[in-house]
């Protein structure tokens, strides 16, 4: 097989992971919070091909030899936590964050062994809801997502908020839930939700269903160094805020998205011509005569 075909074929596989990761951008530009991936490519191999000692002339600067390339390969789908816009909704259990953080939740799940069991995972989709206790004995209900998983507050604990109150979300994630029978009630705080910053997007992993997880290996410590729990000390400088009532939608730009799904093609269709050239050149070879 020469270089060409080398260079070609690698070059493709990664131009169809670059091509699948634009796709899932654009299936998910009306999903609430998704934030789009980029790709990032390096040469697989370079290697310095060596001239004849002829090409040495005088007044020649540069060296002998020049760099000859075997392809490139996708080496990392890079997260982007660009701000996406606000959309106004008035529901008060719509919450958006603003900054570089994400909700904590406690999502439902299975073990090794097969037994339900919670994981910690986080997300940008703000569109809670409450959910009935399932302890008769207990009238309060939880704060959860579309898919039933538990809102972590601040104190590692599901939110929850008592039956007959309506909520209110401060900037800081506190909620505040007021009697709706009595209306002259003072209002009792229901909790604080559990926000995190993204301090290195890069190991994060997108698990589906809109949420965000990391590797079973990393360690208390080095999660810390991934995603920083948002307090009172450490949000002053690159503040993270909540919005009630509004939902952020997807960062995906539809048009920057097709211009590069048209560039991506352009540059597979160009590895597929190279590969076809180079075959009817070696066919030609082969069938030659003396």
């Amino acid at each position: 097989m020469n270089n060409s075909m080398i260079n070609s074929s690698v070059s493709m596989h990664s131009l169809q992971q670059k091509l699948d990761l634009v796709a899932n951008n654009i299936a998910n530009v009306n999903t609430t919070g998704y934030k789009r991936r980029e790709a990032s490519f390096q040469d697989v191999l370079t290697s310095v091909k060596q001239q004849p000692q002829t090409f040495e002339k005088n007044g020649r600067l540069t060296p002998l030899g020049y760099g000859q390339g075997w392809g490139s390969k996708m080496v990392a789908a890079q997260l982007n936590l660009q701000q996406g816009s606000l959309q106004v909704t008035d529901n008060l259990l719509d919450m958006a964050i603003e900054g570089n953080g994400l909700f904590e939740i406690s999502a439902n799940g299975e073990d090794e062994n097969g037994n339900p069991a919670r994981t910690t995972r986080w997300t940008r989709n703000g569109a809670f809801e409450l959910s009935q206790s399932t302890d008769p004995a207990d009238p309060r209900t939880f704060l959860t997502t579309k898919d039933g998983h538990y809102v972590m507050g601040a104190d590692d604990q599901p939110i929850r908020i008592p039956a007959g109150h309506r909520v209110q979300i401060q900037a800081d994630g506190v909620i505040m839930a007021y009697n709706e029978a009595n209306q002259t009630a003072a209002p009792v705080q229901a909790g604080q939700l559990k926000m995190v910053r993204v301090v290195r997007p890069q190991l994060l992993e997108q698990i589906g269903d809109n949420l965000y997880g990391l590797a079973g290996d990393i360690t208390p410590q080095q999660r810390d160094e991934i995603l920083q729990t948002v307090n009172a000390g450490n949000n002053e400088v690159d503040p993270i805020t909540v919005r009630q009532g509004f939902l952020e939608q997807s960062n995906v730009n539809l048009s920057e998205e097709m211009t590069e799904l048209l560039t991506v093609q352009r540059a597979y269709q160009l590895n597929s011509r190279a590969i076809s050239s180079a075959d009817q050149m070696m066919n030609l070879a082969n069938n030659l005569r003396v």
